[in-house]
């Protein structure tokens, strides 16, 4: 129970942090448009964005707010409920504060903030809710995969069972 409130806790920390960003973005970036980060690496550009990863679903505010929020409260019980890695947990984590700071501006705006982009590939603008999910997502993976070395290594299945 305190290790879901503790994980609870710090996804709102990170949906905070990314709040702080926006709005910073908002005040700053959207006057202007752009401004380097890193020449010729990174440049903070304000961008809004009414879809989910790479514009998906773009207009579908309904659709996506209804989804997300689902998967969000789904993934809030299971930090409370399941027992888990430290790494699987620090990537739920990561998951819910990220999609908790897009989710909000869905709610707020309709759109969510950008304004990370990429100068050195061609890759669509994005925030930290974004990066935390990423991250998230490929500590998950990596999460699985020691998982799976581990119970084979134990002559284990998933389940537990030789």
């Amino acid at each position: 129970m305190l290790l879901g409130i503790v994980s609870v806790l710090a996804a709102a920390a990170l949906m905070a942090v990314d709040q702080l960003l926006k709005a910073w973005a908002t005040a700053v970036l959207m006057p202007v448009g752009s401004m380097p980060l890193i020449p010729h690496v990174v440049e903070l550009y304000y961008l809004l964005n009414d879809g989910m990863s790479f514009s998906m679903l773009s207009g579908r505010r309904t659709l996506l707010v209804a989804v997300t929020g689902c998967m969000l409260v789904v993934l809030a019980v299971v930090l409370f409920a399941r027992k888990m890695t430290a790494l699987e947990r620090l990537s739920w984590i990561l998951v819910l504060g990220g999609g908790l700071g897009n989710l909000i501006d869905r709610v707020k705006t309709g759109v969510v903030v950008d304004y990370l982009n990429l100068l050195f590939i061609r890759f669509p603008v994005f925030n930290f809710a974004d990066i935390c999910i990423t991250v998230g997502v490929v500590l998950l993976i990596l999460s699985i995969l020691l998982d799976f070395l581990r119970d084979r290594k134990h002559g284990t299945d998933s389940s537990g069972q030789s």
